[in-house]
């Protein structure tokens, strides 16, 4: 009974200090948000057209035009996660086939190097006139040319390196390739497929934004923000931008999540 409770101070102890980490790490950024927010808007305040309008102007822009950006921002998210599905599922299996033959490593990763090196305002049209302007696959393909080379560059180095003392121990124990797959570099490629995967959900609303530019149906938050910007609606323009930066962080955030769970014993989901 003593022990009970005695427990429970220990209990609100605990909780408490949870309380008190957490608002040492985003406390700060918390305030440095408001004061950048409000010094955003009593910089902007007054009348005129102003090319980065004041918040209060984007927000009530945002929602005089709720439900197209709203339809806008769901077909955006449609073509961004088509095309981290499609580079990620490319970009494990040329890292697995580059980790597993050195042949096909020296083959894949120089033409990997020259696609990432291509403008990709240079490859939208393309991508455009081979899929077709008005079908989301174009978008997705420009996300996941994006996507595509951070997933092979880090999942290959997860793969390829292992320690050295594990890998003799596991061949020492006469473990076939698949165990040392299975048990050996898969866990150890896990942490670099989720720091690409964080860095592919950003990377995949740009190219899918950019890919929008250049043609598309009128809904989609490329052709928003365009639009708006040429006829000097400014405040509906930055609307549709941010819109656009909150649904990346949110994929980026999703993807922590996953990571968290999926990984719990490597030492960057352990508290410090």
């Amino acid at each position: 009974m003593t022990g009970a409770v005695g427990s429970l101070p220990a209990g609100r102890s605990f909780g408490s200090s949870r309380v008190v980490d957490w608002l040492k790490r985003y406390l700060p950024a918390l305030i440095v948000f408001v004061i950048v927010i409000a010094v955003w808007e009593i910089s902007t305040a007054g009348p005129g057209r102003r090319v980065i309008p004041a918040p209060s102007s984007i927000a009530a822009a945002a929602v005089q035009n709720f439900e197209t950006l709203r339809r806008s921002t769901q077909a955006t998210f449609y073509e961004a996660m088509g095309g981290l599905a499609i580079g990620t599922i490319g970009g494990l299996l040329f890292a697995f086939a580059s980790a597993r033959w050195v042949l096909a490593r020296d083959l894949l990763l120089p033409v990997a190097i020259a696609t990432s090196a291509i403008p990709i305002i240079a490859v939208a049209p393309i991508l455009n006139n081979w899929f077709g302007v008005l079908n989301p696959l174009s978008k997705m393909m420009m996300a996941a040319l994006l996507v595509f080379f951070p997933v092979l560059i880090n999942v290959t180095r997860g793969l390829v390196e292992v320690q050295p003392a594990a890998l003799e121990l596991m061949r020492s124990n006469a473990a076939s390739e698949v165990d040392v797959l299975r048990k050996l570099r898969i866990p150890n490629m896990l942490p670099f497929f989720f720091t690409a995967l964080k860095v592919g959900a950003t990377l995949s609303f740009i190219g899918a934004v950019v890919g929008e530019y250049f043609g598309g149906t009128s809904e989609v938050l490329g052709r928003i923000v365009l639009t708006s910007m040429s006829s000097g609606n400014f405040p509906l323009a930055w609307a549709g931008i941010l819109i656009g930066a909150f649904a990346a962080i949110a994929a980026y955030l999703a993807v922590s999540l996953i990571e968290r769970f999926a990984i719990p014993w490597h030492s960057s989901q352990r508290p410090d």
